[in-house]
């Protein structure tokens, strides 16, 4: 991601979208995490990049706290909206960026990033977390795709919404105020090495296969930092409505089912 910074209009306008536009982690993969960390609901849990609380909620209960740190305060905003929604009283948002850690926070049992740390100064971060755990605490990433699963003839038609976007936006990617023009970084592992950390122990959990209808997809493609709706400016109603028309020509029963991809978890430990 070379000549790109990160800037607050990343994901701007996008935490309600994201809330209701990406497919959600399973029980299951909190289950996953629970088991391999025999977690039994005492220690604090830090979510890095949480979003709207996406992983946060699903993993408070295995806590006594549950703190999710974000640089977007929308997002912190809808993460406590659903955490009062759902009763979780034992949550805490943070508004700070990944490179302001530790930040006074302490120290926790498990810190977690999920579809988050391509967004930070990796090194910064990964040594910064290794820093704030408790003895025999760990650090997880989850790698997953829940804005799209895999390609069949019932799925959403996501070549031709690649192609609208681009038909709004230009041919390379967007972010925030800059562009991606080759995607987001990989190469974790030697990151997280570096930082000090062993592993992965590698946890897989699989997909689940979901049916969802247009206000979902229109949702999905918002929740997107390189198609945020702040991103189309005056354009944004006109988007929406040629969207909307592609997606009820591809089913008219205005319903999609796709087999979401499987949610991969590694551990690390210090």
């Amino acid at each position: 991601m070379a000549g790109w910074e990160w800037d607050e209009t990343l994901y701007a306008g996008s935490a309600a979208y994201y809330a209701r536009g990406r497919v959600a982690y399973p029980a299951a993969l909190a289950d996953a995490i629970a088991g391999a960390l025999r977690l039994d609901g005492s220690g604090r849990l830090l979510d890095v990049g949480c979003g709207p609380g996406s992983l946060t909620l699903l993993l408070a209960p295995h806590f006594a706290e549950a703190v999710g740190l974000d640089a977007d305060p929308g997002m912190l905003a809808e993460a406590a909206r659903l955490a009062a929604a759902n009763g979780i009283s034992t949550t805490r948002w943070v508004h700070a960026k990944a490179e302001d850690l530790p930040a006074g926070l302490g120290s926790f049992r498990l810190v977690t990033f999920a579809q988050s740390f391509h967004w930070f100064d990796r090194p910064r971060v990964a040594a910064a977390a290794r820093g704030m755990l408790d003895p025999g605490g760990a650090c997880v990433h989850v790698h997953a795709t829940t804005h799209r699963g895999t390609t069949t003839a019932s799925a959403p038609p996501h070549g031709q919404i690649t192609e609208l976007v681009r038909a709004y936006l230009g041919e390379t990617r967007r972010a925030g105020r800059g562009v991606l023009p080759d995607g987001t970084a990989g190469g974790e592992t030697e990151i997280y090495r570096a930082a000090g950390f062993t592993g992965p122990e590698r946890i897989a959990v699989p997909g689940p296969t979901v049916v969802r209808d247009i206000d979902d997809v229109v949702a999905t493609v918002f929740s997107l930092s390189s198609s945020a709706p702040h991103l189309f400016g005056d354009r944004l109603a006109a988007f929406e409505s040629e969207l909307r028309g592609l997606l009820g020509a591809a089913s008219p029963s205005g319903k999609f089912r796709e087999q979401m991809r499987e949610f991969v978890v590694d551990v690390w430990r210090p």
